[in-house]
């Protein structure tokens, strides 16, 4: 249910009007940076563990993992090329592309969890005895009568579910962490104050979020998108202001 409102919370832009390049160019022109060649891959690690400060040799191996959709390698691997070209906005929004990326498949990985958290408990109450006899009420019990291969299966895909939601949250954190850097880089950018504002909202950085969103509209208040972030800025805006409340009465 958590995952749920924070997928519930989030929201999605495809492009950016007035001022801005548009998120979807962006994205694609991140992807444009150099040509491995058609060098294996194994053949580009070599390379960059012979020479670990060459930011070339990194930069075409997180091309060639990417191509192979070796996403968490690849981030490593752009990771290393950043520290040693921080000031390349370019790889930035494709680092911060691909943590996205991992976060989605993360909260597959929770679906498929609670899919098969589903599954196990569906015949026992499809085939179990009436709940309102004691052998019913003894058949429900967590502690009674549990087939204890079920129990076990239901247990591991619980424990399936809080990694995803863990790695989920890591990985939409360090999504944020790359789009800061891009907007420290670059704070007149609209593009980049937006794709930071949604990344916030995701990783539940309810401040950042209001920060970056903001900033968008003072760049950008005749976007199209424009209406839509007023109304997120607004939802932010209560979130933040229940919370405080809430902490303050408690």
């Amino acid at each position: 249910m958590l995952l749920a409102v924070v997928f519930a919370l989030g929201f999605v832009f495809f492009g950016v009007g007035s001022g801005s390049t548009g998120i979807s160019d962006a994205l694609q022109n991140a992807f444009h940076f150099g040509n491995n060649g058609g060098t294996s891959i194994s053949s580009l690690q070599k390379k960059a563990a012979k020479a670990p400060n060459n930011p070339t040799a990194w930069r075409n191996l997180a091309t060639a993992l990417e191509q192979k959709q070796r996403t968490q390698e690849a981030v490593s691997a752009l990771e290393r090329y950043t520290t040693l070209r921080p000031k390349d906005q370019g790889a930035l929004a494709e680092l911060a592309s691909q943590y996205g990326t991992l976060a989605t498949n993360y909260s597959n990985d929770y679906s498929a969890a609670q899919q098969q958290m589903a599954e196990q408990e569906s015949p026992a109450s499809a085939f179990g005895p009436p709940s309102t006899t004691p052998f019913g009420r003894a058949f429900a019990s967590s502690s009674a009568l549990r087939d204890p291969i079920s129990a076990a299966v239901a247990t591991l895909a619980a424990a399936r579910q809080q990694t995803a939601y863990s790695n989920y949250q890591g990985a939409q954190r360090s999504a944020e962490s790359a789009y800061q850097r891009l907007v420290t880089l670059n704070p007149n950018d609209a593009t980049s104050q937006i794709q930071l504002g949604q990344a916030a909202q995701a990783a539940q950085d309810t401040p950042t979020a209001i920060k970056a969103l903001t900033a968008f509209l003072k760049l950008a208040p005749t976007d199209p998108l424009a209406p839509q972030v007023r109304q997120a800025l607004k939802a932010l805006k209560a979130q933040a202001a229940a919370g405080a409340s809430g902490a303050t009465a408690g």
